[in-house]
């Protein structure tokens, strides 16, 4: 891992002219990138946008962590609620909706700060993003029926055999994009590996900051996962979750049930494990993504590593973004959402 973009620049490199800069900052779930983005909204002029697959949808509040609604007054937050959860939200949607908020919130003299651990949409966003065949509801009604009765290891298995590049990026357990990676080959009949080899160029101009909260101590951060759960469950989010299925229109193959700590208490809502069961496999399952979001991290080039426990790196993002050329355009007054 090195620093932020341009390739094998330092996060704090000077921005090339015309240039605008935007922060990134990402790191496992945990890791507490929303504390270091509320602190650094208390010393600059800056707009949020969500980074989190999860946040999207509306009525998902806290086993998502988003932000409060004092939070969300007091700074601008963009791409939460903007989805029902019987609703799907692309990486390729997120590059639309996230380049619209950069543009809207450099208009106004304000910082983006790109915030959460969809690596994904992160990936999308600083890459490009590959024009894929529109989505074929009928082609994901046959593969979730297909999951259903053979489970998702067979799919994954499946994909192997048409599109085996895809498949090594994707994980078994990873329905969401096994799932599209075959709806594509089933549309098409091309691999979906060859459709992202034709990506086109990422946003531009813009000068990318990155950096990753990378904890160095991966026992505590599992502690804090297991605690942040706990916290959630006295929070109200079983009762979040019961609302949820209690919608005739929610099943538990929509991208949005499938979310951390959706997934396992919806089973126990459906009466198949206790509550006790479905904590349990709620904290592996979250250790699990913090454990996938490293690795992935791990394998990405521009970002800056910091760990969080060590104050000296707040410090390293506000000089990255006093050299990138940074001039406040500051207006008072409500901020924007989207």
């Amino acid at each position: 891992m090195t620093g932020g973009a341009p390739a094998g620049a330092p996060a704090g490199a000077p921005a090339g002219a015309g240039l605008l800069p935007a922060l990134v900052l990402t790191g496992p779930t945990g890791s507490g990138k929303s504390a270091w983005a509320a602190r650094l909204s208390r010393e600059l002029p800056i707009e949020i946008i969500s980074v989190d697959s999860a946040q999207v949808f509306r009525g998902m509040d806290i086993g998502t962590a988003k932000p409060s609604r004092a939070e969300r007054a007091r700074v601008a937050h963009h791409l939460l609620d903007i989805r029902d959860p019987a609703e799907r939200y692309s990486a390729g949607e997120f590059v639309r909706d996230a380049g619209a908020a950069l543009r809207a919130i450099r208009s106004r003299g304000r910082l983006p700060v790109l915030v959460g651990g969809t690596m994904l949409y992160l990936r999308a966003l600083l890459r490009g993003m590959a024009e894929l065949p529109p989505a074929a509801p009928a082609v994901r009604a046959a593969l979730e029926a297909q999951a259903a009765a053979q489970g998702w290891a067979a799919l994954h298995a499946e994909l192997a055999q048409v599109d085996a590049r895809a498949a090594e990026r994707i994980h078994p357990n990873d329905p969401q994009r096994i799932q599209r990676a075959l709806e594509v080959y089933r549309v098409s009949g091309r691999p979906l590996s060859a459709w992202q080899a034709e990506t086109p160029a990422p946003v531009a101009g813009v000068h990318w900051l990155r950096f990753a909260l990378l904890p160095a101590d991966r026992a505590a951060l599992a502690q804090v996962l297991a605690a942040r759960f706990g916290a959630m469950l006295e929070a109200g989010l079983l009762a979040e979750v019961r609302a949820l299925h209690a919608r005739a229109d929610l099943h538990p193959e929509l991208p949005a049930i499938r979310a951390v700590g959706y997934r396992q208490l919806w089973a126990h809502c459906a009466g198949q494990i206790s509550l006790a069961e479905a904590s349990r496999r709620a904290v592996v399952a979250t250790c699990q993504l913090a454990k996938r979001q490293l690795t992935w991290l791990r394998s990405e080039t521009g970002y800056e590593a910091l760990d969080p426990a060590d104050d000296s790196g707040f410090e390293r993002v506000l000089a990255a973004i006093g050299r990138a050329g940074f001039v406040s355009g500051f207006v008072a007054g409500s901020p924007g959402q989207c």
